[in-house]
């Protein structure tokens, strides 16, 4: 069932593509701060290289990383496997995360910076994807700030090739998109459905949307079911607009089961479309 991974979705019209499921690696370089319902250590660098590899082999193409993620981008900038063009690699910009804290900085240099900062730790001279990381107050961030003008030009000189926000309202999500944003990461689970608007604008417009906490940040025993992953990621496969999910694990075990559910589910939806 693995080779349904592997048939790539557009992201918009920006020529990207990636694999329904994307991996998440907050757990690669942070533990602190998280609301995941258990601790954990963090991987070590066979660790990280290993999950990367099995990623890959399981048909998925998308990282989901971020400055607010501690070594995370340095990890996966020194311990990536394959080429770099068979990644496409989505950071973000605006917070970040040290000494136990974050700060969030929104402002024209602050952005360079912080894009600058991401291409030297990746070890990649562009960026797939850039979104904002998004402090709660997403409309200001998007009509007040410095930050989208700024990734929208960078853009234009080809540091970047697709931007948007990791969002935090539904306001602030469909503004992005009004104001060219390609993509918008947005939560969306069988116990979370107030963005759904939000997917439902993706669908329409033909923008990317990649849905955050599927499985409510670690909380499956909440989504009821024989299968809460199965039930939750159906749930989520059900509506078009979602382009990607974006799922956090550094247990080689629950990769490759999260992969084979999502496999089924989705060979399941291709199988019940209608013939042409």
């Amino acid at each position: 069932m693995e080779h349904v991974l592997t048939q790539r979705r557009p992201v918009a019209q920006t020529g990207i593509t990636i694999s329904p499921l994307g991996l998440g690696t907050v757990k690669f370089g942070r533990n602190q701060g998280v609301k995941y319902p258990q601790g954990f250590e963090l991987p070590s660098d066979n660790e990280v290289r290993d999950l990367l590899a099995l990623g890959f082999d399981l048909g998925i193409n998308l990282l989901d990383t971020a400055p607010a993620y501690g070594l995370s981008e340095e990890r996966i900038g020194k311990l990536l496997p394959n080429s770099r063009h068979e990644w496409v690699i989505e950071t973000k910009v605006g917070e970040r995360f040290i000494d136990g804290e974050s700060s969030f900085d929104f402002s024209a240099i602050g952005t360079r910076t912080s894009v600058e900062n991401s291409l030297r730790l990746l070890k990649t001279d562009y960026l797939d994807m850039v979104l904002i990381h998004s402090d709660g107050d997403d409309v200001r961030i998007l009509r007040e700030e410095a930050v989208l003008d700024t990734l929208l030009q960078m853009r234009e000189e080809g540091w970047v090739r697709a931007v948007g926000i990791s969002s935090k309202t539904v306001d602030g999500a469909l503004l992005a998109y009004e104001l060219g944003c390609d993509v918008v990461m947005a939560a969306y689970s069988p116990l979370y459905t107030d963005e759904l608007p939000v997917l439902e604008s993706a669908a329409a417009q033909g923008r990317g949307l990649l849905v955050k906490k599927a499985f409510a940040s670690g909380h499956l025993d909440k989504l009821g079911g024989k299968n809460p992953v199965e039930y939750a990621l159906d749930f989520i496969f059900s509506q078009p607009g979602a382009t990607s999910v974006v799922l956090g694990t550094i247990n080689p075990k629950h990769l490759r089961e999260n992969v084979a559910v999502a496999s089924e589910v989705l060979a399941d939806k291709l199988a019940a479309l209608p013939s042409r």
